[in-house]
């Protein structure tokens, strides 16, 4: 048996990350991995391989969340012959029994450890998965969920395992599906279970035209885009995804999943905080093993993952030895704990593993378009 998550850690390959930025916010791509050997008997399987989804298929989704009523309004359209909302929102585990009973993930008081978890209406999200993988939403309808490969991997679970939500909310495992069939969410439920275990957010939507009808992502975006309400601001443009164009259809699908997040920096048991909305209090324990607080070239004092640093310095010097120092005018964290936005509806930020650092805030705010020199870009990609 295992407490919490702290055991399981990832070993980095040389040139195993590269830095990808966007506005003032830095966070990391993976190109290759390799996951370790997990406590105990079990074994874990290694991370699937992706597919583009069904050819008729395409993703929509908006920042924040879907608006009252969009969803109504994009059913309607005539080229529209299917459509699917999908609710997506953390839910916090309590612990986890395997089939056998075998008593699987106990963090440690007060903590819980946050998942990523999707609910869906059975019925109509059935013709987004193939033919012979439907079968699996009658029990989804009756109150069980299915575990994404990934998260059946993460937590050594399977078929018959059951998870513990507290107060008596508890769901048992009727299946496994590949990641991207389940939008690379860690427990796909009902919508009805959702509900009780504090799944509310509706965050995106899956589309199929009629029969017959061809559309790109632009010409759906471009259709799409005049039913949203004009408040929005910045968080009021819609994301289209036409097939292949993604690996995981799902809100926010330019970068990781948090079940990717979990399998390369590491998996916490964490809780909200009342005095401080937004943002969250991470398991010390898992801080001591996964977080690093060192200097680094022309930031000064930092405090990240572990696996990010040699990255982050060499990156820095990179800059420092081309004269380019200059062109970091402000280091503003990296290791934050909190929700994406500081929104406690949203999920949580790649801050909260410490492997996102911003830079250059000023200018570089979300949905204003980013100020940063191509030569900082550049070095921070390679």
């Amino acid at each position: 048996m295992r407490g919490g998550a702290t055991g399981r850690r990832l070993t980095f390959g040389a040139g195993a990350i590269a830095g990808v930025i966007l506005g003032a916010v830095l966070t990391l791509g993976i190109q290759a991995w390799t996951l370790p050997t997990p406590p105990g008997p079990r074994t874990q399987t290694p991370l699937p391989l992706t597919r583009p989804s069904a050819p008729e298929t395409f993703l929509a989704w908006v920042p924040r969340g879907l608006p009252e009523g969009f969803a109504e309004r994009v059913q309607r359209l005539p080229m529209i012959g299917r459509m699917t909302v999908v609710a997506e929102d953390n839910v916090w585990l309590a612990r986890s029994w395997s089939a056998a009973g075998e008593l699987v993930d106990h963090p440690a008081w007060p903590y819980a450890i946050p998942l990523d978890a999707a609910g869906v209406d059975p019925r109509a999200f059935a013709p987004f998965l193939p033919p012979a993988d439907r079968s699996t939403l009658a029990a989804v309808e009756n109150g069980e969920g299915i575990l994404g490969s990934t998260s059946a991997s993460v937590r050594g679970l399977g078929p018959g395992a059951i998870l513990d939500f507290g107060k008596g909310r508890r769901v048992r495992i009727a299946a496994v599906l590949p990641d991207e069939l389940v939008g690379a969410a860690e427990l796909l439920v009902s919508e009805e279970t959702g509900r009780r275990i504090g799944i509310s957010r509706d965050r995106y939507l899956l589309l199929q035209p009629v029969d017959g009808r061809r559309l790109t992502s632009r010409s759906l975006r471009r259709t799409i885009q005049p039913l949203l309400p004009r408040d929005l601001g910045v968080f009021g443009r819609v994301q289209v995804r036409a097939p292949g164009e993604t690996p995981y259809f799902r809100a926010g699908d330019a970068v990781l999943p948090p079940v990717l997040l979990k399998a390369l920096f590491g998996e916490f048991g964490a809780r909200t905080l009342k005095s401080q909305p937004g943002y969250i209090e991470v398991d010390p324990a898992w801080q001591r093993t996964h977080l690093v607080t060192t200097r680094v070239p022309l930031l000064g004092r930092v405090t990240c993952h572990r696996g990010i640093v040699p990255q982050l310095r060499g990156a820095m010097q990179e800059l420092r030895s081309a004269g380019l120092g200059h062109l970091i005018k402000t280091f503003n964290g990296c290791f934050v704990p909190r929700f994406i936005s500081r929104d406690p509806t949203a999920l949580l930020s790649h801050h909260t593993w410490g492997i996102a650092f911003d830079m250059n805030l000023a200018g570089n705010y979300y949905g204003v378009p980013p100020h940063q020199d191509p030569r900082l870009v550049d070095t921070l990609e390679r």
